[in-house]
């Protein structure tokens, strides 16, 4: 059983160091792949710095797409599992292992963990998040559930992760039309195979940072986004999602929606009131 890290890179230089020496850490056996997608910046500059047998560097002439790109990284790893991480995030010096040791069992398509939150810096700003409802070994329907009502941040982040190859490349890769949702929609294709496990430690970090896509992206993106990620998640599987996951996934939205534009209004009041 091998096991491949992915790094899918533009413009990168930021915080691409931290990401790798973040995975370096780990002492699994494990290829490090990292695809410089045309970035302007130092970033293919950092990868092909790094003297590690472990790391693997190629770069695109031309810019890809957030779909491509990802599709493109993990299409250059060998290994028959798969671990996604953002060249942003960080993950422990044990995930790794602690993962493979789960993906050991066959009957488990995709595992995945809780996840803090740090700023641009580094410093932490949340700890234990995710994986709602998703902690040890729980079904396919357990995982649409949680994507679908609860999300990505519900869910967490794709750092969290590590699924099998063989399943990445019977669905088809990641679907890039939907970008915000992008990695939780391959999640719960993948989970439908198989059985999840859900560990309850912190083997990774997103962060929050105005220079990642995610912050980028505008609210009203994002929510149309999700709410038209968890139609087609039922569409596609609905022995697997319920009308009330969708009912439940759309109040959501509707809530944060409501949140977001009372923040703006509220903005607003006070910039008039100066």
């Amino acid at each position: 059983m091998s096991l491949s890290v992915c790094i899918p890179a533009h413009n990168a230089a930021r915080t691409l160091q931290a990401t790798l020496d973040s995975v370096l850490r780990n002492d699994a056996e494990f290829e490090l792949v990292v695809v410089n997608n045309a970035s302007s910046d130092a970033t293919e500059e950092i990868a092909r710095s790094v003297s590690d047998r472990r790391v693997v560097v190629h770069s695109t002439d031309e810019f890809l797409s957030i779909g491509h790109s990802w599709n493109r990284t993990v299409s250059l790893s060998t290994g028959s599992l798969v671990k996604v991480v953002c060249a942003d995030d960080l993950i422990e010096p044990d995930a790794l292992d602690r993962q493979s040791s789960v993906m050991a069992d066959d009957s488990v398509t995709l595992a995945a963990s809780r996840y803090d939150v740090i700023d641009e810096f580094g410093n932490l700003e949340e700890s234990g998040l995710g994986l709602q409802g998703l902690e040890g070994h729980r079904d396919a329907r357990a995982v649409f559930r949680t994507v679908v009502r609860e999300g990505p941040a519900g869910f967490g982040p794709t750092a969290g992760a590590i699924f099998r190859r063989e399943l990445f490349d019977r669905v088809g890769g990641f679907r890039g039309d939907l970008v915000f949702p992008m990695d939780v929609d391959l999640f719960a294709r993948i989970a439908a195979f198989g059985r999840f496990y859900g560990d309850p430690g912190a083997l990774a970090s997103w962060r929050n940072s105005r220079f990642n896509l995610c912050a980028q992206t505008t609210s009203q993106s994002k929510l149309a986004e999700m709410f038209h990620g968890n139609r087609r998640l039922r569409a596609e599987h609905p022995d697997l999602v319920s009308a009330a996951d969708v009912l439940l996934g759309d109040l959501r939205l509707f809530n944060a929606g409501l949140t977001r534009v009372g923040a703006r209004v509220a903005r607003m009041v006070n910039h008039g009131a100066q």
